[in-house]
């Protein structure tokens, strides 16, 4: 059973897939389609119901011509989930609820399309039950998302993408990296390397309660949420203003290094809609 939360989207891919099996998209394997693709004389391609009299009696050689045509074919669709400390801040909505329902989307569209849907989480390393390799069944899918709910992590980091980035399939795919980014750079880098046979749609969980909810004068604790090392910092205005400006910085650093990779994020600013994925997807396409 399909999840409320689980709305499709508009999606399309801008490479021909080379799948066998039918879908909707465009593909490399002749088969029956709407695409015409050329002819062939009936001895390669003997399906006498693409018959083409008029090619035929063109034919110098005086052989039967048949129409072949392209196969519409499917696409795997990956939710890759950062399921490290960060992503159990809770601002609006706790971060990893709103990647599990990114997640139930994606799934959702694939399904909707007859396309394969694929998940691999991890923190520090893969988490296998809570992963999936791509197929059909609607049923797993959304039953594995919704172990989502009762995750928990604490002083885990996020360097399991290397891992998870190896579970891919070859058939390239859409796949969506679904984390707040608060990685080194160069994590982040060499996962888009290791995954760069695919499309790679970055969505950046952040919630501007982040960097907003801070004490506005006098002392306060923060914990780094990856390695749970504990800061005491007197705050002011000032400071404040410094947690804005370093979150502002670290959007262009993450802009500037996706830039390289000929790669567009989608920015989440604590809350998610089916359609900012349509209207990112539209925007790719003009």
């Amino acid at each position: 059973m399909i999840p409320d939360y689980a709305q499709p989207f508009f999606y399309q891919v801008p490479w021909r897939s080379g799948s066998v099996h039918a879908g909707e998209h465009l593909g490399l394997q002749r088969g029956p389609g709407d695409e015409f693709s050329k002819h062939v004389s009936l001895v390669d391609y003997p399906d006498a119901r693409r018959l083409d009299l008029r090619q035929t009696l063109r034919d110098p050689y005086e052989q039967v011509q048949v129409r072949v045509f392209k196969q519409e074919a499917t696409t795997p669709l990956y939710a890759v989930c950062d399921l490290s400390s960060s992503m159990q801040f809770q601002g609006q909505m706790r971060k990893l609820d709103i990647a599990k329902t990114v997640a139930a989307s994606i799934a959702c569209s694939a399904h909707d399309n007859s396309d394969l849907f694929g998940m691999v989480c991890y923190d520090h390393a893969v988490i296998p039950y809570l992963s999936l390799s791509p197929s059909h069944h609607a049923h797993q899918s959304f039953a594995t998302i919704t172990q989502l709910d009762d995750f928990r992590s604490t002083r885990k980091d996020g360097s399991g993408i290397v891992e998870a980035a190896g579970l891919l399939g070859q058939q390239k795919g859409l796949v969506f990296w679904l984390s707040d980014f608060h990685l080194p750079l160069s994590l982040i880098e060499h996962g888009l390397n290791l995954m760069a046979n695919h499309q790679i749609i970055p969505v950046v969980l952040w919630d501007p309660l982040e960097y907003q909810r801070l004490p506005r004068f006098g002392f306060g604790n923060l914990q780094d949420p990856e390695t749970g090392e504990q800061k005491t910092i007197f705050f002011r205005q000032a400071i404040r203003a410094q947690f804005v400006e370093m979150f502002e910085q670290r959007k262009q650093a993450l802009d500037q290094l996706f830039a390289r990779f000929d790669i567009r994020p989608l920015y989440l600013d604590g809350h998610f809609e089916a359609a900012l994925l349509s209207d990112y997807f539209e925007q790719l396409i003009h």
